[in-house]
């Protein structure tokens, strides 16, 4: 029997701390996942700004494993697992599953371009079927920009009806209106649909989208949930707006570096400043003009200073 677990509202792909040897920073994880949790946003740990393709299968293994072990519910955790290897997605995901994480954001092999629907169909299949366990919910990741291989609306459609009640959902990043509407009016049963941007949030929610897994939520998640939850309010459009425009304002700058200079920023700790390369923290008159444009807008992040 398969699990009718599925995700609503708001997620993060919660950006990654790093040591002094460029080890992940357990302790400073479960931390900033902690307090994302106290803010109304589940977890979309091992996302595209947690730097996820610079970490190891060993290295989110043991990750995960951390969280949970820390009394984090695994409900609230979609750790992502394709990887461009089938056997390294295989492994990650039966890890998921055995876990009992509330689903598996899943990436198509995308180092071959030009792939067709019936390879990635394949891919996808076999992940699954070697995976084998009926607490596996599968939530496609759809993000043609960065990762130049996406998955089309007849794909989705084979994949829910060959798999129902396991792949149950997609994160849609392409940045295209139109895809994003398209899957939402899709007739797929119980299918789920998160948006990869608070940006659209409102339309989304109006055509009947399942909530947004957001890059600005590291760091302005109580306003992304305070949409989500009041759509239908008569502020809803005003509080679209201002959404809209502080992403807009983030994404002026490189994204990942800026979400981290922010949580050092608020944390008053300076080591959630550092990436792995081939990624480089800001230069220091962007994180200057940062944190002046975060002053202006008299931004906070509360609680986060005593989260631990």
């Amino acid at each position: 029997m398969t699990n009718s677990f599925r995700f609503t509202g708001v997620l993060t792909p919660v950006v990654m701390p790093f040591d002094e040897d460029l080890a992940p920073d357990t302790d400073r994880l479960i931390a900033q996942c902690k307090w994302l949790l106290s803010q109304n946003v589940n977890i979309a740990v091992f996302g595209t700004n947690s730097e996820a393709n610079s970490l190891s299968v060993d290295e989110k293994i043991d990750l995960l494993d951390a969280l949970i072990d820390s009394e984090i519910d695994p409900k609230t955790l979609m750790p992502g697992t394709g990887l461009c290897a089938l056997p390294d997605t295989i492994r990650l995901t039966r890890h998921v599953a055995r876990r009992d994480c509330g689903g598996a954001l899943m990436l198509p092999p995308f180092y071959y371009k030009g792939v067709s629907d019936e390879g990635l169909f394949r891919a996808f299949s076999e992940v699954i079927e070697r995976v084998g366990d009926s607490r596996l919910r599968v939530y496609l990741y759809h993000i043609p920009p960065v990762a130049q291989v996406g998955l089309s609306l007849a794909l989705v459609e084979r994949l829910v009806s060959r798999y129902p009640g396991t792949v149950v959902g997609i994160k849609d990043s392409s940045g295209d209106w139109q895809n994003t509407s398209a899957l939402i009016r899709a007739e797929m049963d119980d299918f789920q649909v998160l948006t990869g941007t608070e940006s659209n949030l409102l339309d989304s929610m109006r055509l009947g989208a399942a909530g947004c897994i957001s890059a600005t939520a590291n760091i302005n998640p109580a306003a992304i949930h305070n949409l989500y939850t009041n759509w239908q309010a008569e502020t809803a459009e005003e509080m679209q707006r201002a959404l809209a425009e502080f992403r807009d304002f983030i994404q002026s700058f490189p994204v990942i570096p800026a979400l981290k200079a922010t949580v050092s920023r608020y944390r008053g700790d300076d080591e959630w400043r550092r990436l792995r390369p081939p990624l480089v923290e800001l230069d220091e008159e962007s994180c200057n003009r940062l944190y002046s444009e975060l002053d202006k807008r008299h931004f906070a992040m509360p609680g986060i200073a005593q989260a631990a």
